[in-house]
């Protein structure tokens, strides 16, 4: 039986309010390594611009996969407010559904705060605390499964997620969010044993990897590939990302473009690649697809204005010919 969906992604929501600002200084160590943001204590601070966008890893993937024109769907949870109003018509006007999409009485959708400064932004989240139960989802071909709160602890939605993929013979795609990389990816050997695929940057592989040094992504790749997942990608900003199957690490550059802002630009990656395997393509093509639909996003301000269609998206591989994942 032909499955409903290409793929259902599960994880928050949120609005998004992005604030430019252009009086403030960042402040690193010796090592530039460890920088903070610093702007006047108790002071006014003038910005440049301020907009609001619907976001969250969840919900951006799923965006990004329905503008590709993948059967997209989203399990995740809204409050009775304007913001939860906001993001479902978002959903709707995309081509998502919303069918697994749980409203709360008396509770409030996320909200974020981004800082953008010189292209780099500064996120303040606030997952409210939802009680999460997996729906009784219909047959998708992937899931998804990203950043929820650090409630996700106190339910089973876990092991309802691995009764789904026992069940339905689902392929998971797991990007931990930032709670799930608190609690310790590791205490969840289920959910990594049953995953096609690990999306991480360089620094999520290196902290679920309890490895604060410098190491080659080669090396993470290989540890990563232990814990049970049997594709791992990594990616690492302007460096490009690298990826491992088990028998071969791949590695590919950026595609070039003007940096206006970076919120979404792993949700892009991910999408893109995930539509590229989705459609039938190996895992080379999948990441210049990624590479590509990230590069238009942070060529925006917000995660979704800049998600590319598929014959968007293959117009650009026309002129991207050196854009290649070379074995490493």
């Amino acid at each position: 039986m032909e499955n409903k969906f290409d793929i259902i992604t599960i994880g928050d929501s949120t609005i998004d309010t992005f604030i430019k600002i252009h009086d403030a200084t960042v402040e690193c160590d010796i090592n530039h390594e460890d920088c903070k943001i610093c702007i006047s204590y108790g002071d006014k601070i003038p910005v440049d611009s301020i907009g609001h966008e619907v976001a969250g890893n969840a919900a951006n993937v799923a965006v990004g996969c329905a503008v590709m024109g993948l059967k997209t769907a989203i399990y995740t949870n809204l409050g009775v407010d304007q913001a939860g109003s906001l993001i479902k018509k978002v959903f709707e006007e995309s081509g998502v559904s919303t069918e697994f999409v749980k409203v709360h009485q008396n509770k409030e959708s996320n909200l974020s705060v981004v800082l953008t400064f010189q292209g780099e932004r500064t996120i303040f989240v606030y997952h409210q605390p939802w009680s999460y139960s997996l729906p009784q989802l219909s047959n998708s071909s992937w899931i998804y499964l990203t950043s929820m709160a650090e409630s996700f602890t106190n339910s089973n939605i876990t092991d309802e997620i691995c009764h789904y993929l026992d069940k339905s013979h689902a392929k998971l795609a797991f990007a931990p969010g930032t709670y799930q990389l608190k609690a310790d990816v590791k205490l969840y050997p289920k959910i990594l044993e049953r995953s096609e695929l690990l999306i991480v940057n360089l620094e999520e592989a290196k902290k679920i990897l309890n490895i604060k040094e410098a190491v080659e992504a080669k090396t993470l790749l290989a540890k990563l590939l232990l814990l049970g997942p049997k594709t791992i990608i990594i990616t690492d900003g302007a460096e490009g990302s690298y990826a491992t199957d088990g028998q071969r690490n791949l590695r590919i550059g950026i595609f070039p473009t003007q940096l206006v802002e970076k919120t979404g630009a792993g949700d892009a990656y991910s999408s893109g690649l995930l539509t590229a395997l989705i459609l039938g393509y190996p895992l080379e093509t999948a990441m210049v697809w990624g590479t590509i639909n990230a590069s238009k996003v942070i060529g925006r301000i917000g995660p979704q204005k800049g998600l590319l269609r598929k014959n968007e998206l293959e117009n650009y591989l026309k002129a991207a010919s050196n854009l290649v994942a070379t074995p490493f």
